[in-house]
C-alpha cells in the first residue's frame, strides 16, 4: 500500500505532500488544476521517463518520494534478487524516490540507496498497478494480461503457477549444468590423454627436493674429479712419498719425536711437548693413508656424468612446464591426479544428470498441462464476466474475449500468452485491448477485470479517467464498484464526478492558483464540511447553493 507521496518541483507542483489511506482514495479538482500532475508523479516513481519541461521553472530539480508498506515475502522473487542483497533485512516499508535535474538527468533511489530506473520498475511494477491515459503499459504486456487470468482462476491455480515457476527454473539449471558438462565431456578424452602424459611424465621420475639437492652435489663432483685426485694425491705425497725416501712430512716428524724421545725424562716441560709431537705424527700417518684411500676411491663409474646431467634435465625440463620449482612439479601431479578421477566420473555423472533433468521435466509438464487446462477452461469464463461488467460501465454493446495463444517456447509461467481482445461497438471485429482501447475504456476495462479477477497483483490501484464518457447512474456504478474493489485493496480514483468522489474513504482536492504571475498547484486533504464544499463544486454549483449542498449531502448520506 501506498502509505505517503511527497512531490517537490514537479511541473505546477512545488510542494505537495499526500498521506493516503486503504481502500477508496479519490483526487478531485478543477479541470486544469493539476490532477494528473500525480499521476506523472507516480509514472517517474515507477521508473517511467521524464518529460522535458517535467520541472518547475526556476528550481533546479523535481523530486517524487512514495513511502509504501512492503507485502511479505515481495523481496524473495527472483527477479528482485539484486535488489534484495542491497537492502537491509526485516523491512516493513520501503521508499523509492526519484530526482529529475532541470537539465534532464534523473537519480534512482530505494530505501536510500542508490539505484537505476530499472530498479523502480521492477519494485513499483509489483507495488503499485496503474491504469488510465498517461498510462497503458500494464495492459499491453502480456504478462500482465496472463496474470489477470491467472488472477480469476484462484489462489490454487496461483500456488500451481508458483510450483511451475520453481520447476521451471530446476529445469533451466540442469539443461545448463548438462550443456557445461557434455561440452566437457566433448573435449575430455583429449584432456585426459594430456593429463595422463603430464602425469606419466611426472611418475617417471618421481621427484624429491632431496634428490634434486644430491644430484647437483654429484654433478659437481664428477665434473671435478681429477682437481679432486690431485689434492688428495699431492696431500698424501707430502705427508708420505710413494718413494719411500723419507722426505715426507710423516718421516719428519718421527725424526723429530725420536731425538724428544732420547731426553726423555730430563725435562718435564719437553716431555709434554713430545707427547703433541707424537699425536701430531700419529695424525699424519692417518691423514696420509685416508687421502691414499680417498684417491683411490675416485673410480670414475663410465657414464655416470652423462646419467646425472640427463636426471637433471628432466628435473629442468619439467619445472619450465610447472611453476619453476620441484614443490610446484609434485603439487601439479596432485592436480593431475584429481582431475583424472574426476573425468573418469564424467560419464556417471552424465548418467545422474540426464536421469535428473527427465524427472524435472516430467514434473514441469504435469504443471505446464495443469496451467493450460485451467486456463482454456477459464477464459470464456472470465470474458463472460467481464462482458457483464461492461455493461454496467457504460460499455453495453462491447464484446470481449479472452484469447490464449501457445507460445514458442514454455516459460516460468508456462506455455501460454494471453491477449485480451475487444470491440467497443457491436458489429466491429474485436481487436487487442492495447490497440483499440482508449485511455478510459483501458481504465475501465481493468475496473471491470479486476473486479471480477481481484487476486494477487499490486496491492495500490491506480486508475485515471474511470470516468471519462460516463455520468448519471452509471457514473455511481463506477463509484461502488471501485469502492468494493478498496475493500480489499488500496485504490487512487483521479475523478472528476461527485457520485465516485462520495464514495471515497479519503478525499483529496487539487488546486491551481497564480501568485506573482507564476501558477501555482496546491493539495488538501479534505474533510467533513470541505468535502460537502468540494462536491458542490463537482454538481457545479457554489457551496452556498441549497439544493447543491442537498445533493451533496445526500450522495455522501448513500455513500454511508
Amino acid at each position: 500500500m501506498l502509505l505517503e507521496l511527497r512531490v517537490e518541483n514537479l511541473l505546477l507542483i512545488e510542494r505537495a505532500e499526500l498521506r493516503l489511506g486503504p481502500g477508496l482514495n479519490a483526487i478531485t479538482g478543477e479541470t486544469g488544476a493539476g490532477k494528473t500532475m500525480l499521476a506523472q508523479a507516480l509514472d517517474l516513481l515507477l521508473g517511467g521517463k521524464p518529460r522535458s519541461d517535467v520541472v518547475r521553472p526556476g528550481a533546479a530539480e523535481a523530486y517524487v518520494e512514495g513511502v509504501f508498506s512492503l507485502p511479505p515475502g515481495l523481496l524473495d522473487e527472483p527477479a528482485l534478487a539484486d535488489l534484495r542483497e542491497r537492502l537491509p533485512e526485516g523491512e516493513e516499508e520501503i521508499v523509492l524516490s526519484r530526482r529529475v535535474g532541470a537539465d534532464g538527468r534523473t537519480r534512482a533511489f530505494v530505501q536510500g540507496r542508490s539505484a537505476s530506473a530499472s530498479d523502480l520498475r521492477e519494485l513499483g511494477g509489483r507495488l503499485v498497478a496503474f491504469y488510465g491515459q498517461h498510462e497503458h503499459r500494464r495492459l499491453a504486456l502480456s504478462s500482465a494480461q496472463l496474470d489477470i487470468l491467472d488472477g480469476f482462476c484462484g489462489p490454487e491455480h496461483l500456488a500451481a503457477r508458483d510450483e511451475l515457476a520453481a520447476a521451471h527454473a530446476r529445469v533451466v539449471s540442469l539443461e545448463r549444468e548438462l550443456d557445461e558438462l557434455r561440452a566437457r565431456a566433448g573435449a575430455s578424452e583429449r584432456e585426459r590423454d594430456l593429463l595422463a602424459f603430464e602425469l606419466a611424465e611426472i611418475d617417471e621420475l618421481a621427484p624429491s627436493e632431496e634428490e634434486e639437492r644430491e644430484l647437483l652435489a654429484e654433478r659437481e663432483r664428477l665434473r671435478r674429479l681429477d682437481g679432486l685426485r690431485a689434492a688428495a694425491g699431492g696431500g698424501a705425497e707430502a705427508i708420505a712419498p710413494a718413494a719411500g725416501d723419507g722426505a715426507g712430512v710423516a718421516a719428519l716428524l718421527a725424526q723429530a719425536e725420536a731425538l724428544a724421545d732420547g731426553v726423555r725424562g730430563v725435562d718435564p716441560a719437553l716431555d709434554a711437548l713430545a707427547e703433541r709431537l707424537r699425536a701430531l705424527r700419529i695424525e699424519a700417518e692417518d691423514l696420509g693413508t685416508e687421502l691414499r684411500a680417498y684417491e683411490a676411491g675416485l673410480e670414475e663409474e663410465p657414464g655416470r656424468l652423462e646419467q646425472v646431467e640427463e636426471r637433471l634435465s628432466s628435473y629442468d625440463r619439467l619445472k619450465r612446464k610447472h611453476g619453476g620449482t620441484v614443490e610446484a612439479v609434485i603439487e601439479h601431479a596432485r592436480r593431475c591426479r584429481q582431475q583424472l578421477s574426476r573425468l573418469e566420473d564424467l560419464e556417471g555423472s552424465l548418467g545422474r544428470l540426464v536421469t535428473e533433468l527427465d524427472a524435472a521435466r516430467a514434473a514441469e509438464d504435469r504443471l505446464a498441462a495443469r496451467l493450460s487446462e485451467a486456463r482454456h477452461k477459464a477464459a470464456p469464463r472470465l470474458a463472460k464476466r467481464v462482458q457483464e461488467e461492461l455493461a454496467d460501465l457504460a460499455l453495453d454493446g462491447a464484446s470481449f474475449e479472452v484469447r490464449i495463444e501457445r507460445r514458442d517456447a514454455r516459460a516460468r509461467t508456462g506455455d501460454e500468452r494471453v491477449e485480451l481482445m475487444i470491440a467497443p461497438n457491436p458489429g466491429v471485429p474485436a481487436q487487442p485491448l492495447r490497440e483499440t482501447a482508449s485511455g478510459g475504456e483501458t481504465s475501465r476495462v481493468m475496473l471491470a477485470l479486476m473486479s471480477v479477477a481481484a487476486s494477487g497483483g499490486a496491492e495500490t490501484l491506480v486508475f485515471d479517467e474511470v470516468d471519462s464518457g460516463v455520468g448519471g447512474q452509471t457514473a455511481r456504478v463506477v463509484g461502488e464498484k471501485l469502492r468494493a474493489l478498496g475493500g480489499g485493496r488500496q485504490v487512487l480514483c483521479i475523478t472528476h464526478l461527485p457520485q465516485i468522489a462520495s464514495l471515497a474513504e479519503h478525499h483529496f482536492r487539487i488546486e491551481k492558483t497564480a501568485e506573482g504571475g507564476l501558477a501555482r498547484t496546491s493539495v488538501e486533504r479534505l474533510e467533513g464540511e470541505a468535502v460537502v464544499e468540494e462536491l458542490c463544486r463537482m454538481l457545479g454549483a457554489d457551496s452556498s447553493d441549497a439544493g447543491a449542498r442537498r445533493h451533496a449531502q445526500d450522495l455522501l448520506a448513500a455513500a454511508a
